[in-house]
């Protein structure tokens, strides 16, 4: 991160290197995610356990920050009834909120616009009869890392394989992962998760959450070293498609094997802000996410109008009778 938000995100940075292999070890580590050596004992670190409550959705399992002034709210991600959850084992905890740059009357602007560019097959009057229902500001969670890591690959390629279909090849390669995203959120689907990151500014985080009152927070709910695997098991997937992009020879493969040493790994763990958009069309409820950072960037679903769609059905089906008599009078 740059010097500006160096003094800010304290949380996330009251770090010591591994005596061993030099990774960073961050607050609250037993021992080195890298090597496993053990971490020292820090002074100001409190042995005793951490309580945190969260409030819990009953629907898709997102956890949100407990307000006591809000009694069983509903989910912001699917509507469903929030319950309270004690926690007793120590959680994740964000280190930075990227703020809000776009506002709720802009997101509502972009829904319009969206609604007017999805084509033929929607109804005519989607954009001008399509009423927003509910506009909700959150911050959903995620990690974002770095790492060097040494990658070993297997695989059976057509590339020299003479008269066999399949040859063997391996390799190593070194494979630098910088600024990379991985999701925590339980409200947000892996498809919104992925045209959502795609404009946000990791380096404008703050400590506190900026630019939209009232906003759910979405909190990490898992431990350490589960958060640590998962991050692991999205570095092998990342290693994976870059050793088919760039180090497999030939046009097909098969068989392929991956094993990743990392030999460092830096986390951090950042809150991003979206809205999550009802809108009401002719009675019935859809969905859309917008980036709050990046309004260009929003996926959801929409309706489709069955009468184009019966129209085109029979012009498609009339064409092909007519095809079907003008074959038969040729014969």
């Amino acid at each position: 991160m740059n010097d500006s938000n160096s003094d800010t995100l304290t949380s996330e940075q009251q770090q010591e290197d591994c005596s061993a292999c030099g990774t960073p070890l961050e607050r609250g580590d037993l021992r080195c995610a890298i090597c496993g050596k053990s971490a020292p004992t820090r002074r100001n670190e409190v042995a005793a356990t951490e309580v945190v409550k969260i409030l819990r959705c009953t629907g898709c399992g997102a956890a949100i920050a407990y307000d006591p002034k809000k009694q069983a709210p509903s989910c912001s991600f699917c509507e469903s009834v929030m319950e309270i959850e004690t926690l007793e084992d120590p959680m994740e905890q964000t280190g930075g909120y990227l703020p809000f740059s776009v506002t709720p009357d802009e997101a509502r602007a972009q829904l319009q616009k969206w609604l007017a560019t999805l084509g033929w097959f929607r109804p005519s009057d989607l954009s001008t009869t399509a009423r927003v229902q509910e506009l909700k500001p959150l911050w959903w969670v995620a990690w974002v890392f770095d790492a060097d890591a040494i990658v070993s690959w297997a695989a059976d390629s057509n590339h020299g394989s003479r008269r066999s279909a399949w040859a063997p090849h391996a390799g190593t390669a070194t494979v630098v992962f910088d600024d990379i995203l991985a999701s925590a959120s339980r409200g947000l689907a892996a498809s919104e998760v992925d045209v959502l990151t795609r404009g946000y500014d990791l380096y404008s985080a703050r400590p506190n959450p900026q630019g939209a009152d009232g906003a759910t927070i979405e909190q990490f709910d898992v431990q350490r070293s589960h958060a640590r695997k998962q991050v692991a098991q999205a570095l092998e997937q990342m290693a994976r498609q870059r050793v088919q992009q760039n180090e497999i020879p030939g046009t097909k493969f098969r068989k392929l094997q991956v094993s990743l040493v990392l030999q460092n790994l830096v986390t951090r763990r950042l809150s991003f802000p979206a809205y999550v958009m009802a809108y009401r069309y002719k009675g019935q409820l859809y969905r859309l996410v917008i980036s709050g950072q990046d309004k260009t960037l929003l996926t959801g679903n929409a309706p489709y109008s069955q009468a184009k769609i019966a129209i085109v059905t029979l012009g498609v089906v009339g064409l092909l009778a007519i095809i079907v008599l003008l074959i038969g009078i040729a014969q």
